[in-house]
Protein backbone atom coordinates (compact mmCIF):
# COMPACT_ATOMS: atom_id res chain seq x y z
CA UNK A 1 0.00 0.00 0.00
CA UNK A 2 1.34 3.63 -0.83
CA UNK A 3 1.14 5.61 1.79
CA UNK A 4 0.96 9.47 0.98
CA UNK A 5 -0.13 10.84 3.82
CA UNK A 6 0.90 13.97 4.62
CA UNK A 7 2.58 14.77 1.31
CA UNK A 8 1.02 17.37 -1.20
CA UNK A 9 1.69 16.78 -5.13
CA UNK A 10 2.16 20.46 -5.72
CA UNK A 11 4.71 20.44 -2.58
CA UNK A 12 7.00 18.37 -5.27
CA UNK A 13 5.95 20.14 -8.41
CA UNK A 14 7.38 23.19 -6.59
CA UNK A 15 10.56 21.36 -5.15
CA UNK A 16 11.28 20.22 -8.97
CA UNK A 17 10.77 23.78 -10.54
CA UNK A 18 13.06 25.12 -7.17
CA UNK A 19 16.08 23.02 -7.48
CA UNK A 20 15.52 23.19 -11.72
CA UNK A 21 16.29 26.83 -10.91
CA UNK A 22 18.07 27.44 -7.76
CA UNK A 23 16.19 30.48 -7.65
CA UNK A 24 12.92 31.40 -5.79
CA UNK A 25 12.10 33.97 -8.19
CA UNK A 26 12.49 32.07 -11.62
CA UNK A 27 11.02 29.49 -9.58
CA UNK A 28 8.07 31.02 -8.64
CA UNK A 29 7.45 32.87 -12.50
CA UNK A 30 7.61 29.34 -13.74
CA UNK A 31 5.31 27.87 -11.61
CA UNK A 32 2.91 31.23 -11.50
CA UNK A 33 2.53 31.68 -8.37
CA UNK A 34 4.24 34.92 -5.94
CA UNK A 35 7.32 34.34 -4.57
CA UNK A 36 6.04 34.59 -0.91
CA UNK A 37 3.86 31.80 -1.62
CA UNK A 38 6.67 29.87 -3.37
CA UNK A 39 8.96 30.53 -0.02
CA UNK A 40 5.92 29.33 1.92
CA UNK A 41 6.15 26.13 0.18
CA UNK A 42 9.52 25.87 0.30
CA UNK A 43 9.50 26.08 4.36
CA UNK A 44 7.38 23.16 4.34
CA UNK A 45 9.08 20.81 1.96
CA UNK A 46 12.16 21.46 4.67
CA UNK A 47 9.92 20.12 7.03
CA UNK A 48 8.74 17.10 5.02
CA UNK A 49 12.47 16.11 3.82
CA UNK A 50 13.86 17.22 6.69
CA UNK A 51 16.88 19.02 5.42
CA UNK A 52 17.24 22.81 4.46
CA UNK A 53 17.21 21.39 0.32
CA UNK A 54 18.24 24.74 -0.94
CA UNK A 55 20.62 27.18 1.06
CA UNK A 56 21.71 30.61 0.06
CA UNK A 57 24.66 31.34 -2.43
CA UNK A 58 27.85 32.46 -0.73
CA UNK A 59 27.48 35.21 -3.96
CA UNK A 60 24.38 36.19 -2.49
CA UNK A 61 23.02 35.08 -5.77
CA UNK A 62 20.61 32.42 -6.23
CA UNK A 63 20.83 29.43 -4.27
CA UNK A 64 22.52 26.35 -3.76
CA UNK A 65 20.93 22.67 -3.96
CA UNK A 66 21.67 20.30 -0.86
CA UNK A 67 23.26 16.78 -0.92
CA UNK A 68 19.94 15.68 -0.24
CA UNK A 69 18.48 17.69 -2.69
CA UNK A 70 20.62 17.10 -5.65
CA UNK A 71 19.92 12.88 -4.98
CA UNK A 72 16.37 13.64 -5.05
CA UNK A 73 16.52 15.86 -8.78
CA UNK A 74 16.32 12.52 -10.80
CA UNK A 75 13.89 10.31 -9.57
CA UNK A 76 11.71 13.21 -8.80
CA UNK A 77 11.79 14.84 -12.01
CA UNK A 78 10.95 11.22 -13.50
CA UNK A 79 8.02 10.46 -11.30
CA UNK A 80 6.62 13.84 -11.66
CA UNK A 81 6.80 13.21 -15.73
CA UNK A 82 4.92 9.63 -15.00
CA UNK A 83 1.93 11.30 -13.34
CA UNK A 84 1.63 13.30 -15.88
CA UNK A 85 1.77 10.89 -18.65
CA UNK A 86 -1.13 9.23 -16.30
CA UNK A 87 -3.08 12.10 -16.21
CA UNK A 88 -2.43 13.56 -19.51
CA UNK A 89 -2.04 10.71 -21.86
CA UNK A 90 -5.37 9.42 -22.66
CA UNK A 91 -5.99 5.67 -21.79
CA UNK A 92 -5.07 3.17 -24.62
CA UNK A 93 -6.98 0.05 -25.34
CA UNK A 94 -5.30 -2.85 -27.59
CA UNK A 95 -7.35 -5.48 -27.80
CA UNK A 96 -4.95 -7.94 -28.91
CA UNK A 97 -3.23 -7.90 -25.66
CA UNK A 98 -6.30 -6.54 -23.38
CA UNK A 99 -7.49 -8.73 -20.49
CA UNK A 100 -11.05 -7.64 -20.33
CA UNK A 101 -14.69 -9.18 -19.77
CA UNK A 102 -17.43 -8.08 -21.42
CA UNK A 103 -21.05 -8.44 -20.07
CA UNK A 104 -23.69 -8.39 -22.95
CA UNK A 105 -27.42 -8.37 -22.35
CA UNK A 106 -29.53 -9.47 -25.00
CA UNK A 107 -32.38 -11.19 -26.24
CA UNK A 108 -32.37 -15.05 -28.25
CA UNK A 109 -33.39 -13.03 -31.13
CA UNK A 110 -30.38 -10.00 -30.37
CA UNK A 111 -27.90 -12.71 -29.53
CA UNK A 112 -28.43 -14.73 -32.60
CA UNK A 113 -29.00 -11.80 -35.29
CA UNK A 114 -26.44 -9.59 -33.81
CA UNK A 115 -24.17 -11.61 -31.23
CA UNK A 116 -22.94 -14.42 -33.29
CA UNK A 117 -21.95 -12.03 -35.81
CA UNK A 118 -20.00 -9.82 -33.21
CA UNK A 119 -18.36 -13.08 -32.03
CA UNK A 120 -17.55 -13.87 -35.17
CA UNK A 121 -15.61 -10.72 -35.46
CA UNK A 122 -13.53 -10.86 -32.59
CA UNK A 123 -12.10 -13.98 -33.56
CA UNK A 124 -10.49 -11.38 -36.24
CA UNK A 125 -9.80 -7.94 -33.90
CA UNK A 126 -9.69 -9.72 -30.44
CA UNK A 127 -6.73 -11.71 -28.47
CA UNK A 128 -7.77 -14.79 -25.76
CA UNK A 129 -8.24 -12.08 -22.88
CA UNK A 130 -10.96 -10.62 -24.45
CA UNK A 131 -13.99 -12.44 -23.16
CA UNK A 132 -17.60 -11.98 -23.61
CA UNK A 133 -20.24 -13.15 -21.48
CA UNK A 134 -24.26 -13.32 -22.82
CA UNK A 135 -26.82 -13.18 -20.55
CA UNK A 136 -30.55 -13.34 -20.53
CA UNK A 137 -31.87 -9.50 -20.65
CA UNK A 138 -34.88 -8.24 -18.67
CA UNK A 139 -36.99 -4.94 -18.82
CA UNK A 140 -37.24 -4.91 -15.18
CA UNK A 141 -33.10 -5.18 -14.25
CA UNK A 142 -31.19 -3.83 -17.26
CA UNK A 143 -31.24 -0.57 -15.95
CA UNK A 144 -30.22 -1.22 -12.45
CA UNK A 145 -27.73 -3.64 -13.98
CA UNK A 146 -25.89 -1.33 -16.41
CA UNK A 147 -25.82 1.03 -13.41
CA UNK A 148 -24.07 -1.70 -11.26
CA UNK A 149 -21.61 -2.52 -14.05
CA UNK A 150 -23.07 -5.99 -13.71
CA UNK A 151 -24.29 -5.52 -17.46
CA UNK A 152 -21.64 -3.32 -20.13
CA UNK A 153 -24.09 -3.43 -22.64
CA UNK A 154 -27.52 -3.97 -23.40
CA UNK A 155 -28.55 -5.24 -27.18
CA UNK A 156 -32.53 -4.74 -27.29
CA UNK A 157 -35.40 -3.03 -28.24
CA UNK A 158 -36.52 0.70 -27.70
CA UNK A 159 -39.05 -0.34 -25.00
CA UNK A 160 -36.21 -1.57 -22.99
CA UNK A 161 -33.66 1.27 -22.80
CA UNK A 162 -34.38 3.75 -19.90
CA UNK A 163 -34.30 7.43 -21.05
CA UNK A 164 -31.22 7.80 -18.41
CA UNK A 165 -28.99 5.25 -20.77
CA UNK A 166 -26.84 6.43 -23.61
CA UNK A 167 -27.82 4.73 -26.84
CA UNK A 168 -26.87 3.99 -30.33
CA UNK A 169 -29.95 2.50 -32.89
CA UNK A 170 -27.85 -0.77 -34.79
CA UNK A 171 -30.59 -1.95 -36.97
CA UNK A 172 -33.83 -1.25 -38.10
CA UNK A 173 -35.78 -5.03 -38.01
CA UNK A 174 -39.22 -6.03 -40.07
CA UNK A 175 -41.55 -9.36 -39.63
CA UNK A 176 -41.80 -12.25 -42.08
CA UNK A 177 -44.00 -15.37 -41.93
CA UNK A 178 -41.77 -18.49 -42.07
CA UNK A 179 -42.35 -22.21 -42.70
CA UNK A 180 -40.48 -25.56 -43.18
CA UNK A 181 -39.51 -26.28 -46.78
CA UNK A 182 -41.77 -28.39 -48.13
CA UNK A 183 -44.93 -27.28 -46.51
CA UNK A 184 -47.99 -28.79 -47.53
CA UNK A 185 -49.23 -24.40 -48.40
CA UNK A 186 -46.42 -24.46 -50.72
CA UNK A 187 -44.84 -21.29 -51.72
CA UNK A 188 -47.17 -19.22 -53.24
CA UNK A 189 -47.94 -15.40 -52.05
CA UNK A 190 -49.94 -14.27 -48.93
CA UNK A 191 -53.14 -13.08 -48.78
CA UNK A 192 -54.67 -12.19 -45.64
CA UNK A 193 -57.22 -14.58 -45.47
CA UNK A 194 -54.56 -17.81 -46.03
CA UNK A 195 -52.22 -15.84 -43.38
CA UNK A 196 -54.82 -15.71 -40.81
CA UNK A 197 -56.20 -19.43 -41.50
CA UNK A 198 -52.87 -21.09 -40.86
CA UNK A 199 -51.86 -22.29 -37.81
CA UNK A 200 -49.79 -20.29 -36.07
CA UNK A 201 -46.79 -20.08 -33.46
CA UNK A 202 -46.71 -17.19 -31.40
CA UNK A 203 -43.12 -16.74 -29.59
CA UNK A 204 -44.28 -14.84 -26.14
CA UNK A 205 -40.80 -13.76 -24.41
CA UNK A 206 -43.06 -12.94 -21.54
CA UNK A 207 -44.36 -16.20 -21.40
CA UNK A 208 -47.55 -18.02 -21.64
CA UNK A 209 -49.34 -15.87 -23.76
CA UNK A 210 -51.35 -16.54 -27.67
CA UNK A 211 -51.90 -12.97 -28.44
CA UNK A 212 -48.94 -10.73 -29.28
CA UNK A 213 -47.76 -7.71 -30.94
CA UNK A 214 -48.59 -9.06 -34.36
CA UNK A 215 -51.92 -9.80 -33.05
CA UNK A 216 -52.37 -6.22 -31.89
CA UNK A 217 -51.58 -4.94 -35.64
CA UNK A 218 -54.26 -7.28 -36.85
CA UNK A 219 -56.85 -6.53 -34.79
CA UNK A 220 -56.96 -2.84 -35.61
CA UNK A 221 -57.42 -3.49 -38.93
CA UNK A 222 -60.21 -6.46 -38.32
CA UNK A 223 -58.51 -9.73 -38.70
CA UNK A 224 -57.75 -12.31 -35.94
CA UNK A 225 -54.82 -15.25 -36.93
CA UNK A 226 -55.26 -19.03 -35.82
CA UNK A 227 -52.32 -18.97 -33.31
CA UNK A 228 -52.32 -22.51 -31.83
CA UNK A 229 -48.73 -22.62 -29.68
CA UNK A 230 -46.83 -20.26 -27.90
CA UNK A 231 -43.01 -20.84 -26.63
CA UNK A 232 -40.79 -18.47 -25.11
CA UNK A 233 -38.01 -18.03 -26.93
CA UNK A 234 -37.44 -17.04 -30.90
CA UNK A 235 -34.85 -19.67 -31.15
CA UNK A 236 -37.58 -22.64 -30.25
CA UNK A 237 -39.84 -21.42 -33.14
CA UNK A 238 -37.15 -22.42 -36.42
CA UNK A 239 -37.04 -26.21 -34.56
CA UNK A 240 -40.63 -26.70 -34.22
CA UNK A 241 -41.71 -25.16 -38.01
CA UNK A 242 -39.18 -27.53 -39.24
CA UNK A 243 -40.90 -30.46 -37.54
CA UNK A 244 -44.61 -29.43 -38.08
CA UNK A 245 -46.64 -27.70 -40.57
CA UNK A 246 -47.13 -24.82 -38.51
CA UNK A 247 -45.90 -20.97 -39.07
CA UNK A 248 -44.58 -18.22 -37.45
CA UNK A 249 -43.98 -14.88 -37.84
CA UNK A 250 -40.40 -14.37 -37.36
CA UNK A 251 -37.88 -11.24 -37.36
CA UNK A 252 -36.55 -11.67 -40.86
CA UNK A 253 -32.62 -11.49 -39.83
CA UNK A 254 -33.24 -14.35 -37.55
CA UNK A 255 -35.57 -16.53 -40.08
CA UNK A 256 -32.56 -16.06 -43.00
CA UNK A 257 -30.21 -17.57 -40.18
CA UNK A 258 -32.26 -21.16 -40.98
CA UNK A 259 -32.49 -20.55 -44.47
CA UNK A 260 -31.13 -24.24 -45.46
CA UNK A 261 -34.75 -25.41 -43.24
CA UNK A 262 -37.25 -22.34 -43.76
CA UNK A 263 -38.75 -20.49 -46.74
CA UNK A 264 -39.76 -16.85 -45.88
CA UNK A 265 -42.56 -14.56 -47.22
CA UNK A 266 -43.08 -11.11 -47.04
CA UNK A 267 -46.63 -10.56 -44.97
CA UNK A 268 -50.14 -9.91 -46.52
CA UNK A 269 -50.43 -6.66 -44.50
CA UNK A 270 -48.07 -3.48 -43.54
CA UNK A 271 -46.65 -4.39 -40.10
CA UNK A 272 -44.86 -2.46 -37.92
CA UNK A 273 -41.68 -3.48 -36.95
CA UNK A 274 -38.89 -2.55 -34.72
CA UNK A 275 -35.30 -1.54 -33.81
CA UNK A 276 -32.79 -3.12 -32.07
CA UNK A 277 -30.16 -0.52 -30.02
CA UNK A 278 -27.09 -0.99 -27.73
CA UNK A 279 -27.42 0.62 -24.58
CA UNK A 280 -25.08 1.13 -22.15
CA UNK A 281 -24.40 4.06 -18.36
CA UNK A 282 -23.31 7.06 -19.46
CA UNK A 283 -20.16 5.86 -16.86
CA UNK A 284 -19.03 4.04 -19.53
CA UNK A 285 -19.44 6.50 -22.80
CA UNK A 286 -15.56 7.78 -22.93
CA UNK A 287 -13.88 4.69 -21.82
CA UNK A 288 -11.33 3.10 -24.49
CA UNK A 289 -12.73 -0.40 -23.78
CA UNK A 290 -16.41 0.05 -24.60
CA UNK A 291 -15.84 2.47 -27.28
CA UNK A 292 -13.91 -0.26 -29.05
CA UNK A 293 -16.84 -3.02 -27.90
CA UNK A 294 -19.40 -0.58 -29.46
CA UNK A 295 -17.77 0.28 -32.84
CA UNK A 296 -17.27 -3.75 -33.57
CA UNK A 297 -21.19 -4.32 -32.89
CA UNK A 298 -21.74 -1.18 -34.50
CA UNK A 299 -19.63 -2.78 -37.75
CA UNK A 300 -21.34 -6.35 -37.56
CA UNK A 301 -24.74 -4.31 -37.37
CA UNK A 302 -23.84 -2.33 -41.02
CA UNK A 303 -23.21 -5.08 -42.71
CA UNK A 304 -26.17 -5.46 -44.91
CA UNK A 305 -28.78 -8.95 -45.06
CA UNK A 306 -29.28 -10.50 -48.52
CA UNK A 307 -32.88 -9.22 -49.75
CA UNK A 308 -35.97 -11.39 -49.52
CA UNK A 309 -36.22 -14.02 -52.29
CA UNK A 310 -39.62 -14.93 -53.18
CA UNK A 311 -39.67 -18.76 -54.64
CA UNK A 312 -42.35 -19.99 -56.88
CA UNK A 313 -45.90 -18.08 -57.70
CA UNK A 314 -45.09 -15.48 -55.22
CA UNK A 315 -42.07 -14.60 -57.25
CA UNK A 316 -44.44 -12.61 -59.75
CA UNK A 317 -46.75 -11.30 -56.54
CA UNK A 318 -46.89 -7.90 -55.64
CA UNK A 319 -45.21 -6.80 -52.16
CA UNK A 320 -48.93 -6.07 -50.64
CA UNK A 321 -51.50 -8.08 -52.74
CA UNK A 322 -54.92 -6.14 -52.82
CA UNK A 323 -57.03 -8.02 -50.18
CA UNK A 324 -59.44 -10.17 -51.88
CA UNK A 325 -62.89 -10.02 -50.36
CA UNK A 326 -62.33 -10.95 -46.49
CA UNK A 327 -64.39 -11.80 -43.74
CA UNK A 328 -63.73 -9.90 -40.84
CA UNK A 329 -64.08 -11.05 -37.09
CA UNK A 330 -67.77 -9.82 -35.54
Amino acid sequence: MIDMRGVDLNLLVSLDALIEEANVTRAAARLGVSQPALSAQLARLRDLFRDPLLVPSETGRGMIATARALELRVPLHAALKDIEMVVKRPPVFDPMIAERVFSIAASDNATVVLGLALIERLRETAGPGVRVSFRNSSADLIAAQLKSGEVDLLIGSERMIAPAMKARKLIDERYVMAQRKGHPRGAKALDLVAYCSLRHVLVSTSGGSLHGFIDEQLERIGYRRNVVLSVHQFILAPMILAATDYVCTLPARLTQRFADRLDMFELPFKAQGFTLSAAWHPRNQADPPHIWLRQQLADVAAVPTHPLKRRGAAANAPLHPSPLPLRRRP
